[in-house]
């Protein structure tokens, strides 16, 4: 009992104690302003902040670490864009067949290599042919035996041994054995399928001993020696072509390139559904780059017109709008303005601006995303062609697009 009251009262004791030590350091705590660093500290701070070029002071944007956002420059010039019709057409080889068996018969043997070059008339395939070998023999046979009584009884007749009727009758049996073989010869001529034209055969799948049945696609056939290309044009534009008429074309496969052709025949009619015409186009390939199948688009020209231009990496594009930043000078600081234009054709990496700019004005080339309106840059100069340099534009037109006030300060 007396042990149970002497914990209860040294518990009470430390609880006042501790209650005692935690006013006494309240009371004795040190004044707002002075921390453990010392009196100075604060006010170090407070004027670190406050000074010009500082995290907060005037000029803090300007002064940063990275300084005027440097950017490439082109100029607003003239240039000549093509006024063109653009339509899409399917490339043909200037001659194309999927070669087919006429009769049932099995492959006896293939004689050519998928993607080989063969010339007019060379034998591709070859058919099971025994039943008609056969067959062209006898009808061989049949002919030497009526030849040999016509041409018996024709001399008996010459002698009066034989009636004309005789003579006749025996003529018509010759001729009709001579018939026999040529038809038994055809029959023996279908087992060879051969080649209607020089060409390049494609891939197949046809090996010896395969049964092929009439109409089955044995293998594919063209002439790429040039490339046809059929394509409808609106009725409205019919005045405007013409046979031997130059065009330019682009294929998917071959980005950024043009392939230069011509106009080979008009059609004689107008689709009445459609109110357009159908026209040929033929271009050539030497090199065999355009296949069969392809999708190219056809321009054709309607004439030139001279317009002021811009790099496509030079517009900016937000929904329906377009903008270019062109630069202008704040005293000694170049800053960008966004200036929106109006915009027409694009042509080999340009844009035609029909309203919002002046020949000559200076615009950011490339680099849009990193600047803002109003916003100080610096103009890059030109590396002269070294690893690094802008590409797309000459260093002519970034020189005479530098001025001398356009060079960063400091």
């Amino acid at each position: 009992m007396i042990r149970r009251h002497f914990f209860l009262v040294a518990a009470l004791v430390l609880l006042v104690i501790m209650a005692v030590a935690g006013g006494l350091k309240l009371l004795g705590g040190k004044p707002d302003g002075q921390g453990p660093a010392g009196p100075g500290a604060s006010a170090q701070g407070a004027s670190g902040a406050g000074r010009p070029g500082g995290p907060g002071g005037p000029g803090g944007r300007r002064g940063g670490p990275g300084g005027p956002t440097q950017v490439t420059v082109a100029l607003i010039q003239p240039r000549v864009f093509e006024d063109t019709i653009e339509v899409l057409g399917v490339a043909k080889g200037r001659q194309s067949v999927t070669l087919t068996a006429a009769a049932t018969q099995l492959v006896e043997r293939v004689r050519f290599r998928d993607g080989q070059s063969v010339a007019r008339g060379a034998v591709l395939v070859e058919l099971r042919d025994t039943e008609q070998d056969a067959g062209t023999a006898q009808a061989e046979a049949r002919l030497v035996q009526a030849q040999r009584a016509y041409d018996r009884y024709r001399t008996l007749g010459e002698k009066g041994f034989a009636s004309k009727a005789a003579i006749d009758q025996f003529e018509a049996t010759w001729r009709a054995a001579q018939a026999d073989v040529a038809a038994a010869r055809a029959r023996q001529s279908d087992r060879l399928i051969r080649a209607p034209f020089a060409g390049v055969v494609g891939l197949s799948d046809v090996a010896p001993g395969a049964l092929v049945n009439p109409g089955a696609p044995i293998v594919t056939l063209d002439d790429v020696s040039s490339i046809r290309v059929d394509f409808q044009t609106p009725e409205r534009y019919l005045a405007q072509l013409r046979t031997g008429q130059t065009l330019l074309a682009t294929a998917d496969a071959y980005p950024g390139q043009t392939i230069p052709g011509r106009i080979a025949h008009i059609d004689t009619r107008v689709d009445e559904r459609t109110r357009a015409i159908t026209a040929r186009a033929e271009f050539p390939n030497a090199g065999g780059r355009l296949k069969p199948g392809m999708l190219m688009r056809v321009g054709i020209s309607r004439g030139q017109r001279q317009s002021l231009s811009a790099p496509e990496s030079a517009v900016s594009v937000q929904g329906d709008a377009a903008f270019v930043y062109v630069l202008r000078q704040m005293g000694e600081r170049t800053v960008v303005e966004q200036r929106p234009i109006l915009t027409g054709s694009r042509q080999q990496g340009f844009v035609e601006i029909r309203e919002g700019v002046t020949a000559g004005e200076r615009v950011v080339a490339d680099g849009l995303n990193k600047i803002q309106p109003g916003q100080p840059v610096r103009v890059a100069r030109p590396s002269g062609g070294r690893p690094g340099a802008p590409s797309g534009r000459s260093t002519g037109a970034l020189d005479a697009a530098r001025p001398a006030t356009a060079r960063p300060a400091g």
